[in-house]
């Protein structure tokens, strides 16, 4: 099992790398191709769109080729399409390609993260946040290295550096063996009669729940915590790269900094992220995960407010700062509370959450990208800083539907 954790780490890492390397080099990228800001947003939004459809197309591929072909599948369109995009082909095919990019790493995140969840016993939390750490790791490391790349002129090897990364990944995933969980990776075949019976296993233990299911198998009365859920996930992860994405180009216009600067500046972002990112599944166990989640969000919100407020450079820094220890542990824990409130429907509730995560990543960097180009960046960060706050408003809503959850599972347990 630990092979197994080290090597979804890995690929969280390069998935963290796929995330953020567009916002790294964005304004070269648009500077390249003689593009506005909504053009970049275009960009970043086709990409989610393809994370998308990913994430929702992983439960059927995984039951069709098993996890370890799910992921070999993902790994490979998604080396092939950063590949593709080192040739910096016309900005039509850049757009066409984006929507593969997004899908290999969009099925990578939900099959890897379903996988952990699923077969890690104990600490569910804390192998979660180790995963989250990777991904933070690798959002850290691309802006360091973008900054460098940018002095030297030369910021397109980003996209060769991420697909040698991915293609490694998914040679080690095609090759290691993980021993006696190998069985567990691969497809396993179920003839007519066991599928029948553990559809009705199911089906009978949901209409012992809620009273009869009612949308895919959930149970009827779980539905406005799922639902509240996908909302917050669908916000947070736009939020999240609506800020990651555009910070660069936020401290360029608004702070006058260089441009190698303002991207290794977004490395301060993603540092503490993963600072708190090794803390984060301890501290998240031991006071509950509804406790942590509520702290982490109304901090991230005080946070936001304060740097819509103060302009100087060092207060941005340090809220920049403060605003990656906040964010740290924020979607894992969420996906394991959620989880652990909605039981055996592990790898459909994470497709669910990831991907509505998916659909906020493409749709607010697009909205943010014309907030660049109509207003001021001090509305842009206003208008961030709404989304955090409307976070933490539906998370109020989520802990008070979610007691009534856990009073349920209890009672049926």
């Amino acid at each position: 099992m630990k092979k197994l954790i080290w090597l979804g780490c890995l690929s969280y890492l390069i998935i963290g790398v796929a995330h953020v390397v567009g916002g790294s080099i964005l304004e070269q990228l648009i500077a390249h191709y003689h593009l506005e800001y909504k053009d970049g947003g275009q960009w970043i939004m086709n990409q989610f769109l393809g994370f998308l459809v990913g994430v929702l197309l992983a439960p059927s591929i995984t039951a069709r080729v098993g996890k370890r072909g799910a992921v070999l599948i993902a790994m490979g369109v998604l080396t092939l399409s950063e590949a593709a995009y080192s040739l910096l082909l016309p900005w039509g095919w850049m757009l066409a390609i984006a929507p593969l990019a997004g899908l290999g790493f969009g099925m990578t995140e939900a099959v890897v993260g379903a996988m952990i969840i699923d077969m890690a016993k104990n600490g569910k939390a804390s192998a979660m946040s180790r995963l989250e750490t990777f991904f933070g790791v690798g959002a850290l490391l691309i802006p360091i290295a973008a900054a460098y790349l940018i002095q030297q002129s030369i910021w397109q090897v980003s996209f060769p550096i991420l697909a040698a990364m991915s293609g490694i990944t998914f040679v080690l995933w095609l090759t290691m063996s993980f021993g006696e969980i190998d069985d567990q990776l691969g497809y396993i075949p179920q003839n007519k009669e066991e599928s029948a019976a553990h559809a009705d296993k199911q089906a009978n233990r949901n209409a012992r729940t809620a009273g009869a299911s009612f949308f895919f198998g959930y149970p009827r009365k779980a539905l406005p915590f799922l639902l509240l859920s996908a909302l917050f996930f669908m916000i947070y992860v736009g939020m999240e790269m609506s800020f990651s994405n555009y910070l660069p180009s936020v401290l360029i216009v608004r702070s006058e900094v260089g441009e190698s600067s303002a991207a290794a500046a977004l490395s301060l972002f993603w540092g503490t992220m993963v600072l708190g990112r090794l803390f984060a599944g301890v501290l998240a166990d031991r006071m509950g995960y509804s406790k942590y989640l509520l702290i982490a969000t109304a901090g991230a919100s005080v946070i936001f407010v304060l740097m819509a407020v103060m302009g100087e450079l060092s207060w941005m820094l340090a809220l920049v700062a403060l605003s990656g220890l906040f964010f740290s542990g924020i979607f894992g824990i969420a996906l394991v509370y959620a989880n652990e409130l909605i039981p055996g429907m592990t790898e459909r509730t994470t497709s669910l959450l990831v991907a509505c995560g998916g659909l906020g990543g493409a749709i607010f960097p697009r909205v943010t990208g014309w907030f660049m180009d109509q207003f001021d960046v001090q509305s842009t960060l206003w208008y961030i800083t709404s989304l955090v706050v409307s976070m933490l408003l539906l998370l109020s809503v989520m802990l008070i539907l979610g007691r009534k959850q856990m009073r349920a599972i209890n009672a049926e347990g």
